[in-house]
């Protein structure tokens, strides 16, 4: 049986606002490339430039340095090969090495790869800034409404990523037969569907929390998706295709993360329990961090300065819910009262 897999990638303009990364270029013969954050990215990337002559073979990985059972966790995967804490159970390849010091972790790198929490993103940036050399290639997997990049998204849990099940996202260099790739030029489209189906996969884990079946998600799926094109046509700076949402970062990764995602779990414990958003990521997350709530209340700003509260009830929904207190149950009516059904 042969498959045909479509992810995607955009292509060209800059990493980091004001910094010396270039515009994405066929990297050097022996490129170095460098990783902050993303262990299931790191086993593919560790592979893949051990059987390339394109790539240096050794890859630093950023790894914010944290005390396991009395070790440092960077001690642990450098030794064990292991992220214990973020990926327990998968072996990273010997030619990752964990390195506490960012700066030391992007000096002399040509590519860099970003996979970490989009809250940090600014601070990051302002400290790799002086160690970054001119006509470096940033690609970033952070799902967030505000810094240019090129951005590389689609439909991945990361554990599946590791296990090297068939998933789809971009880039040459992460491509293996189990994780293929597609390229798509659309790059504001494709930043957009990767922060905004966060903020369905919560509305969709309300509905789970709610006792709610398939086709009241599969109703969310669909008018969140309608809430996505809509946001993009309004708010991209190129023209927007209907094409770029079935791609994998679009429809794709909206399915997945509505399913399986760690925002529509916790938004369904929200609902089951009396805690808060922040109580249930730190019990329920093991140090990584939910998007969806956080987008939902960048979007509502935008969507509040631009008196458009209205066309995106969903997305208004979630955020009101999460930070608000507007009672849960109040998204169901959001559903049945949707402009979409006017």
């Amino acid at each position: 049986m042969s498959l045909y897999c479509s992810p995607l990638m955009a292509l060209t303009v800059k990493v980091c606002e004001s910094s010396s990364l270039g515009e994405m270029t066929a990297p050097a013969r022996g490129a170095y490339p460098g990783l902050l954050g993303g262990s299931s990215i790191a086993k593919i990337i560790g592979h893949n430039v051990k059987a390339s002559n394109r790539f240096d073979p050794m890859v630093n990985m950023w790894v914010y340095e944290e005390m396991i059972d009395g070790r440092k966790l960077t001690e642990i995967i450098n030794t064990e090969h292991k992220n214990v804490k973020y990926l327990p159970g998968h072996t990273l390849p010997r030619n990752v090495v964990a390195v506490p010091d960012i700066s030391e972790a992007v000096k002399g790198a040509k590519i860099l790869v970003f996979v970490i929490p989009h809250q940090f993103i600014s601070k990051l940036c302002d400290q790799i800034k002086p160690h970054i050399s001119e006509g470096t290639i940033g690609i970033s997997l952070i799902k967030k409404l505000e810094i240019e990049v090129s951005v590389l998204m689609g439909a991945n849990i990361a554990s599946e990523v590791a296990d090297e099940k068939f998933c789809e996202t971009t880039i040459e260099l992460l491509q293996t037969p189990n994780f293929r790739i597609t390229v798509v030029k659309a790059s504001d489209t494709v930043e957009l569907c990767g922060a905004l189906k966060n903020i369905v996969a919560v509305g969709a884990g309300f509905c789970d929390g709610l006792g709610f079946g398939d086709n009241t998600k599969a109703a969310v799926i669909r008018l969140g998706l309608m809430e996505m094109v809509a946001f993009a046509e309004i708010f991209c700076k190129g023209p927007v295709s209907s094409d770029t949402f079935l791609e994998s970062c679009g429809v794709a990764d909206l399915i997945t993360t509505c399913y399986g995602g760690r925002n529509r779990k916790v938004a369904e414990a929200f609902v089951r329990t009396s805690k808060s958003i922040v109580e249930l990521e730190a019990e329920m997350l093991n140090g990584q961090k939910l998007q969806g709530p956080q987008t939902s209340a960048e979007v509502y700003k935008v969507l509040k300065k631009k008196d458009m509260v209205d066309k995106f009830p969903l997305f208004s929904a979630v955020y009101l819910i999460c930070f608000e207190g507007k009672e849960v149950k109040e998204f169901i009516t959001c559903l049945q009262n949707h402009p979409e059904h006017m």
